[in-house]
């Protein structure tokens, strides 16, 4: 899509280290391989989904441009919703994020561990290994099986959830000036804030942390957040709406009111 997008480019396909082992870990395993061509000049462009990218990048490295993003939302597939669930139904995911706030909502149901593609996850529902599983609503939509798929608009998604990134060296001028002109002001200023949150609240993949930031104008976006434990026995959910450094404006206001302990628990 980011090929076309640029009016044709050479694809150089990459395998990383979080291709060849789907396990728990850093998320820059999906990255690593990727940004180590980038920075020794075998590519000129890296394409990311954007919540893969860590809040620090590499030195020289830069996301320059973000396309339009698809639906940052998470989807229930195998109910109708998160309510309808019986006691004790079996919900599959393999988010830490995703469980924290399953559980915040219903601590009466079963969060179990689902791992593989959405091929793979969705033939295991289907097979009766869960009851319900959750998915994210752009990648459905992108291999077109979101069908059934019900918006959980209670969750807040992942920074970045929808969002492709286009990453850079800082240098190549040549480069940044092809690639902005495929970006969405918007959708760059709305990862921009979520990132800027992440950052300031030292989120990692494995801190259950949501963020989402929303805005017609890049000049005044309204960016909402969670953290909470793994069980979800406590929380902390907030949102603020402003101009630039609102993401940790929010983050601040979190951390004041207790994120930081909600996180180490």
């Amino acid at each position: 899509m980011v090929a076309e997008l640029l009016g044709g480019a050479t694809l150089v396909e990459i395998t990383t280290s979080g291709d060849r082992v789907r396990a728990v870990g850093d998320k820059s395993r999906f990255v690593k391989e990727i940004e180590e061509a980038l920075l020794a000049g075998d590519v000129d462009v890296a394409v990311h989904s954007a919540k893969d990218v860590p809040g620090v990048m590499p030195a020289g490295l830069e996301i320059a441009a973000v396309p339009p993003r698809a639906d940052p939302r998470d989807v229930l597939c195998g109910a109708a919703s998160v309510e309808a669930l019986p006691t004790g139904a079996r919900v599959g995911t393999a988010s830490i994020r995703r469980r924290s706030q399953l559980l915040a909502l219903r601590e009466d149901i079963a969060i179990a561990e689902l791992r593989g593609n959405v091929d793979t996850r969705l033939r295991r529902l289907a097979e009766g290994d869960y009851d319900a599983i959750v998915l994210a609503a752009a990648g459905l939509d992108r291999l077109g099986r979101s069908a059934g798929a019900v918006p959980l608009d209670s969750l807040v998604p992942a920074p970045g959830q929808g969002c492709l990134a286009l990453q850079i060296r800082s240098d190549d001028r040549t480069t940044r000036q092809r690639v902005e002109d495929v970006s969405d002001p918007v959708s760059f200023a709305c990862l921009a804030a979520e990132r800027e949150c992440v950052v300031a609240l030292d989120a990692t993949c494995d801190t259950p942390v949501g963020v989402l930031a929303e805005c017609a104008d890049p000049r005044r976006i309204r960016i909402r957040a969670y953290a909470g434990a793994a069980d979800g026995s406590v929380w902390i959910r907030d949102e603020l709406e402003g101009g630039p450094g609102v993401g940790r404006h929010l983050a601040e206001r979190m951390l004041s009111a207790g994120a930081a302990e909600v996180l180490e628990s």
